[in-house]
């Protein structure tokens, strides 16, 4: 019998594919890439024609011997990592580091990992598609170009360890801008004018918004507009002018792409970006099932398309036919068109099996991985429903020459929205209460003037950042969650609740990126090189043109850069520790392995002392400070800064108050603050919630 080597990225992975093929198969993993740039050079031969150097990664050397074997045991090798450029690239790094020329070797992709997706893609194997190897091989050596280039410049002019990356630094300019847009905003006074109008024959009064007079919409700039308004309408009759009943459809969403996807759990789940891929990883290779083993329950995360296959239209079909009826059916959703197509290769985000309802894995699945999944799946099941219909009412009321307008809408046809309903579409329900026709009578009520300002644009969020990161074309779906942890992690970015706030070394640092190397940090440069890396997906255009264009500019940038800009001094944070050597106060660093307190006086002064972030909170055993700590296995938990003298810990975050029942210390959990006794059981709210 013959014997069938299946490689794969992930180890995750190996247990379910290995169930679906028997006993003629052996599969294995590449945990992810097995050769790349040494990290300790450039590694691209610029004198001959810019030929990448790849060498074994450190600490795969046992990992490759281990399939080396297996390949010699093996009749044919199917190379089935992920079904992207990636992917495709690895593949290729496998096939040479494992001398595959003489093997009978082929390259397979799935969409899913579910039984018929994996024995489809063993009838329907390919050779190794080198263009999307060279798009991916393109992306690594300007990515390795900027980084190993640019870095030691922000090394030399602002402090060791800082890093500049091709899509790292644009998306730092744009938080920046915003930041600056938001430093030097002036606001503006506006006014509004609202109405309470009493109807004939109805106990509610109506609320009409000022609009202007016949001639058109007026703006409120000033109180003393707005009191002419109110002067002149009290002396006025009120009549309905005219009321205009329509129809407005909205239409279901598409199914969720990696970036859709991200900002949606940002919005709804308040989910960090790469939890979100974290999670959507989990998901996608496989969790276990009760009945069923290892399941992969949703299709590939990494995608730019919203397309959906034959085979999962049937089952959304069937679904909604069975749970709802024929009139929520929806037609055929067109794929979202896009000029940009850099991950398009695959579907859109789905459930692989749509009968897999959230609620029958209620019991099976952890409370983040249950929510992301129950997200995916009312997504698309309300993408492939019926529009919903509301009634629009829009009354005009004239005060003299004045008019007021009221607008409202009713729900007459739930359709998707019975599965899946957003912010945007519970503001559309705003229906009148009561009937109003021209002949009723109104009596003015109230009027309601109010004073407002201009708000300066928002902060970014991971999720807003996301999707302007997409709009503008820069970087592809995998990038963006690492992206984001990269500049947060390096200070760069400081995040406070949702919102990102560039630092005193963010700016620092994009000053120097957009004053040295503009060409980096331009958003239209950086979005063309994604269309030219996709005309290198497609073919149309050769890996080493555009490397060849690149790297003369860089290096140009480099060398002026090194000599005229001017160094630049980013000063420690001060703490309100003392020097326990002498006396200085001490400052945070960060190193290695996040932040500790050193003297200032270094290199006369060495002292340095852990850095301890307190939450604020008194230690209910000694009163001195709680303050947070981390596992050795990374989890954070909440200790007395007196340890070891006192040894009070908690897992959940203390509160100062008592519990007013037993007067144990409170912890919060999620929304609610609990009383630590076990046996007391005391619950409230917090108040945020």
């Amino acid at each position: 019998m013959s014997k069938n080597l299946v490689i794969v990225e992930s180890p995750a992975k190996v247990k379910t594919i290995k169930k679906f093929l028997g006993s003629n198969y052996e599969v294995a993993a590449s945990q992810g890439h097995v050769r790349d740039l040494p990290k300790s050079s450039l590694g691209i031969d610029i004198e001959n024609d810019y030929e990448p150097k790849y060498i074994t990664i450190r600490g795969k050397g046992d990992l490759v011997a281990d399939l080396r074997k297996l390949v010699k045991k093996a009749d044919k090798v199917y190379l089935a990592t992920d079904p992207d450029r990636e992917g495709e690239a690895i593949s290729w790094h496998l096939y040479h580091i494992l001398k595959l020329e003489n093997k009978p070797t082929y390259r397979i992709t799935f969409n899913e990992i579910t039984k018929n997706a994996v024995k489809e893609s063993l009838k329907n194997p390919r050779e190794i598609d080198m263009d999307l190897v060279d798009a991916q091989q393109t992306r690594r050596i300007l990515d390795r170009m900027v980084g190993y280039r640019i870095s030691p410049v922000l090394w030399a002019k602002v402090k060791r360890g800082l890093s500049a990356g091709r899509v790292q630094s644009i998306a730092l300019r744009i938080i920046c801008d915003r930041e600056k847009e938001i430093g030097e905003f002036i606001p503006e006074e506006y006014w509004s004018l609202e109405a309470l109008f009493n109807v004939d024959g109805e106990k509610k009064p109506i609320t009409a918004k000022y609009y202007g007079t016949e001639k058109g919409k007026a703006e409120l700039k000033s109180e003393k507009q707005v009191n002419e308004i109110i002067d002149a309408v009290k002396k006025t009759k009120y009549s309905v002018k005219d009321i205009t009943v329509g129809e407005r459809v909205r239409k279901a969403p598409l199914p969720f792409t990696t970036s859709t996807l991200q900002q949606e759990a940002s919005k709804v789940l308040n989910f960090s970006t790469s939890k979100t891929m974290r999670l959507a990883q989990q998901l996608y290779e496989g969790v276990e099932i009760k009945g069923e083993g290892t399941v992969g329950l949703i299709s590939y995360l990494r995608t730019d398309s919203t397309r959906v296959s034959d085979e999962a239209e049937r089952m959304a079909h069937d679904f909604i036919a069975e749970h709802y009826s024929d009139k929520y059916q929806g037609s055929k959703q067109p794929a979202a068109s896009s000029a940009k197509k850099i991950q398009d290769a695959h579907e859109a985000i789905r459930p692989t099996d749509i009968n897999r309802a959230p609620s029958e894995l209620k019991d099976q699945l952890s409370r983040d991985l249950l929510r992301l999944y129950t997200l995916i799946w009312k997504r698309f099941l309300a993408s492939r429903m019926a529009p919903a219909k509301y009634e629009t009412t829009n009354v005009k009321i004239s005060a003299g020459e004045h008019i007021f307008t009221v607008a409202a809408g009713r729900c007459i046809f739930d359709g998707f929205m019975s599965v899946y309903t957003s912010e945007e579409d519970k503001e559309l329900e705003n229906a009148l209460t009561g009937a109003i026709s021209k002949d009723s009578k109104l009596k003015l009520k109230e009027l309601d003037p109010k004073q407002h300002f201009t708000q300066p644009p928002a902060h970014y969020t991971e999720a807003s950042l996301v999707r302007a990161l997409e709009e503008k074309g820069i970087g592809r779906p995998s990038t963006y969650a690492p992206t984001i942890t990269t500049i947060i992690a390096r200070r760069y970015v400081a995040k406070e609740g949702k919102n990102l706030f560039a630092t005193e070394l963010g700016n620092a640092v994009n000053d120097i990126m957009v004053d040295a190397f503009p060409t980096i940090v331009d958003e239209n440069f950086t979005a063309n090189l994604e269309t030219l890396l996709d005309g290198v997906e497609n073919g149309e255009v050769k890996w080493k043109t555009i490397v060849q264009n690149f790297y003369p500019d860089l290096d140009d940038a480099v060398k002026a850069a090194e000599k005229e800009l001017e160094k630049v001094k980013i000063e420690d944070e001060l703490s309100d520790e003392i020097c326990e050597e002498c006396g200085r106060r001490m400052v945070i660093k960060y190193g290695p392995h996040g932040k500790f307190l050193a003297c200032p006086g270094f290199p006369e002064c060495r002292f340095t002392k852990p850095f301890f972030e307190k939450i604020g909170v008194s230690c209910p055993k000694c009163g001195k400070d709680i303050v947070m700590r981390m596992s050795k296995k990374g989890r954070r938990y909440y200790g007395c800064i007196g340890y070891p003298e006192c040894d009070f810990v908690s897992w959940d975050k203390p509160v100062e108050e008592k519990c007013p029942k037993c007067g144990s210390y409170m912890v919060e959990k999620g929304k609610y603050k609990l009383c630590s006794n076990k046996e007391c059981g005391y619950k409230t709210a917090s108040k945020e919630d």
